[in-house]
């Protein structure tokens, strides 16, 4: 049977996958449990990892080095967080790995546990001969609520004397190297009107329709990116793109509704000035709405709260680790993708990245999630030439 085939997958990367899987990671729970099996792991093996917790003290980012520490070295990063199963029908135990046609079913088996796994059931493998280039291990948490754990992570580097030099983030490609992603700004707006019987509605401020001015400018946007650009075909959305996702607002009919909030976001190319989108929406609804509404009552108004961002990434085809990926993979192109990832972040502290990681991306999220045993084998034939590399 040769490498390409299915029944090439290692019993220990099989079993770090079912153990990975086997914690309830959601994003709203503590990820410390499977932090700590992690640390223990890695102890054993004669490897300490760094823990970064937040602010709270219940989740935590992992971070070990095997090899020399007077240079930088390729870091293998990937978040310990999933989305919930809540409201999702599945036909299997989502916590428990089950195998049917060559694949592995379970929440986080595609995006991104299985990744993670390869890498640590091959630590053992990257400690029989000394590195000339060390490997760095970078776990976070948050991710799917908008890289939020990384954060800690990036700054403890930052205080470090060295740093890892290049990064793969090994989110769901099929394994393909991906050099580009867009960038995300999410942002709540809430309206402040004045209630007032129905009857009496020009008396008072309309909270929902006010709102409504504003999502109808967003769209606006919107159309004009489809139309206008600026495209980059690289993508499967070829421009900018803007949404409002949640809105909520009013008591009753027949009361005028003081409040309104909705959610909305930039999915922005790297290129792209989201603060400057931004500016557009904040200067219409200050300058253009909020003058009517406080001259009819005051005290009305709207305002802005960022949710969550995280920077584009738009690494150049002839960087370092561009090459390094493609070498790994074989692969002779790159590619772009609309979802983000924690790349863009590595890149603002200096750390060349690529998104490169087995498993699709169309699984990740759905019931019954799953990843194929042919893409687990690629990820390992990946790091298994990662580790010639680091050895040579």
């Amino acid at each position: 049977m040769t490498n390409d085939q299915p029944s090439s997958i290692k019993p220990a990367v099989r079993e770090m996958i079912e153990r990975l899987i086997a914690f309830d990671t959601t994003s709203r729970n503590s990820n410390l449990e499977l932090i700590h099996f992690v640390r223990d792991y890695l102890h054993t093996l004669g490897v300490e990892s760094e823990i970064v917790h937040d602010s709270e003290g219940s989740k935590a980012n992992l971070y070990a080095t095997i090899g020399p520490r007077d240079r930088g070295g390729v870091a293998l990063s990937g978040h310990t967080d999933v989305v919930p199963i809540d409201g999702q029908v599945w036909s299997v135990d989502p916590w428990r790995v089950s195998e049917t046609d060559g694949k592995l079913f379970g929440r986080g088996t595609s995006d991104m546990k299985s990744f993670i796994a390869v890498a640590l059931a091959m630590v053992p493998r990257f400690l029989e001969k000394p590195l000339t280039m060390p490997l760095h291990l970078c776990l976070s948490y948050d991710e799917e609520v908008g890289c939020l754990g990384v954060r800690g992570l990036l700054e403890f580097l930052e205080t470090q004397p060295i740093k890892p030099r290049l990064a793969i983030i090994g989110e769901p490609t099929s394994m393909q190297v991906v050099t580009a992603h867009k960038g995300k700004l999410s942002m709540a707006c809430h309206v402040h009107g004045s209630e007032a019987h129905s009857s009496l509605a020009p008396l008072a401020v309309n909270a929902v329709q006010e709102a409504a001015k504003v999502v109808v400018k967003l769209s606006e946007m919107a159309e004009r990116k489809a139309n206008e650009g600026p495209f980059d075909t690289a993508y499967d959305i070829p421009h900018t793109t803007v949404h409002t996702g949640v809105i909520s607002g009013g008591t009753a009919l027949n009361i005028v509704p003081k409040d309104c909030r909705f959610e909305f976001e930039f999915r922005s190319l790297p290129q792209e000035d989201t603060q400057a989108l931004l500016r557009e929406v904040k200067e219409y609804a200050h300058n253009e709405l909020e003058p009517a509404m406080q001259a009819r009552v005051s005290g009305t108004g709207i305002q802005f709260e960022e949710l969550s961002s995280f920077p584009g990434l738009d690494t150049p085809p002839n960087a370092e680790v561009v090459e390094l990926a493609k070498a790994l993979t074989g692969a002779n192109s790159t590619t772009k993708v609309a979802f983000g990832t924690e790349a863009g972040l590595f890149d603002q502290i200096g750390i060349s990245a690529v998104v490169c990681g087995p498993g699709s991306i169309e699984q990740a999220h759905k019931p019954d999630e799953f990843i194929s045993l042919e893409q687990v084998a690629a990820c390992q034939r990946f790091m298994e030439r990662l580790l010639e590399r680091l050895q040579a």
